[in-house]
């Protein structure tokens, strides 16, 4: 028996124990991992990015439609309100040049460490390797190293993560639990997931290196970001940023020179050249990376030697994919609990003093600080409103 149940130990669920905790309730918080957080680590093994330092219109706008339910959570657990919890855990932040915001240390083990002594001053029960298997007779059952448990509880809060990096925990087995239950579900989708390409044996001299300076388009949607070229396709925040409009199959171009005019490429393009190859034209005349030249042979051969024409190709390459890279390798997912299956306060309607939060509800973002923020975010708001919840 415990006053309040936490299931999942990602950024969402601890932050929804600390606030239960804080609010005086007897809180136990289960994973069915050996530690804590290991997504958590993961995402901060090349820096972690804990938020976007932008404003809360700014930040609202990169959930898109999810930006409406999540108004009120997030204006009440900001940017600015990310950084002062770090630094209230004693972590020191710093802003990049683009806005992203890290622990002075960059690294998430420092955080998470200090988060769960916080913890542990605040009696928090955690048990690892507790696998969650759903309710018998309304009480919550894990799997555990000693055999079956049931934990029953005055309330509840999920926090179990979406469908992808299943080895560090978050592999989705929850849905059919809570579709058990009755609650309607959106289909699990890659979101922040990279490209399948067939490279062609011509590519093999630019594999690793990064696409830079460039935009991506589909449709009216355009992303700036950088891309890396991988042996499977392509990687990296600027393709990232277009999972959502490349899951239908919508078609992928790229401006290889989105400052340049086609006119300025032209002109550049008519100068004379006389015995250098067309490679080194490009590399002089337009200032093209070994990398942007490749991506421009590999799809735009044989290349047109009328200015006008090769001008156009480059501000326009068609780019030909095999769809999405396998869910499980996404940085995230789409899908999972519709925000019309809740509350206001993230209690599931059809399950009276279950809260849900974190990566398991339906929103999805680019990456940039905004995928640790709505975790947080609605951690803190399911730990509230539990702690708040008196059943009848």
């Amino acid at each position: 028996m415990t006053d309040a149940l936490v299931i999942g130990a990602g950024p969402a669920g601890l932050m929804a124990a600390e606030m239960l905790a804080v609010a005086g309730r007897s809180v136990t918080i289960c994973d069915a991992k050996p530690s804590f957080g290991r997504k958590f680590l993961m995402a901060g093994k090349s820096g972690l990015n804990l938020t976007k330092d932008v404003s809360p219109d700014d930040l609202l706008a990169a959930y898109e439609e999810a930006a409406p339910p999540l108004d009120l959570i997030l204006r009440a657990f900001d940017a600015n309100a990310v950084q002062d919890w770090a630094r209230g855990l004693g972590q020191d932040v710093f802003t990049g040049s683009t806005g992203r915001v890290f622990p002075t240390a960059m690294k998430a083990s420092p955080l998470l460490r200090a988060w769960l002594a916080r913890l542990d001053g605040l009696g928090v029960v955690r048990h690892t390797r507790w696998r969650w298997q759903g309710w018998e007779n309304g009480v919550p059952v894990f799997e555990t190293p000693d055999g079956r448990q049931q934990l029953q509880a005055r309330v509840t809060v999920l926090a179990l993560g979406g469908a992808s990096w299943a080895r560090l925990g978050s592999d989705g087995a929850w849905a059919l639990f809570l579709a058990e239950k009755g609650v309607p579900l959106a289909p699990f989708q890659p979101a922040n997931v990279g490209l399948n390409i067939p490279w062609s044996e011509h590519m093999a001299s630019v594999l690793g290196q990064a696409l830079k300076g460039i935009s991506w388009n589909v449709g009216d949607y355009v992303s700036r970001g950088e891309a890396i070229i991988s042996a499977q396709g392509l990687e990296g925040g600027g393709i990232y940023t277009l999972s959502k409009h490349l899951r239908s199959g919508a078609p992928l171009h790229v401006d290889l020179l989105p400052d340049w005019d086609v006119a300025k490429i032209v002109a550049r393009l008519s100068r004379p050249h006389g015995k250098t190859s067309v490679t080194n034209h490009l590399r002089k005349a337009l200032r093209l990376g070994k990398p942007q030249i490749a991506l421009l042979q590999e799809f735009g051969r044989p290349l047109p030697a009328d200015p006008a024409q090769l001008a156009h190709l480059i501000k326009r390459l068609t780019i030909p994919y095999a769809g999405l890279r396998p869910m499980d390798e996404a940085i995230s997912t789409a899908g999972g609990v519709p925000f019309s299956a809740l509350d206001d306060t993230l209690m599931l309607r059809d399950v009276p003093g279950v809260f849900c939060a974190g990566e398991m509800l339906d929103w999805e973002a680019p990456t940039g600080g905004y995928l640790l923020t709505a975790c947080l975010a609605t951690g803190r708001w399911a730990g509230q409103a539990a702690a708040q919840y008196d059943p009848v």
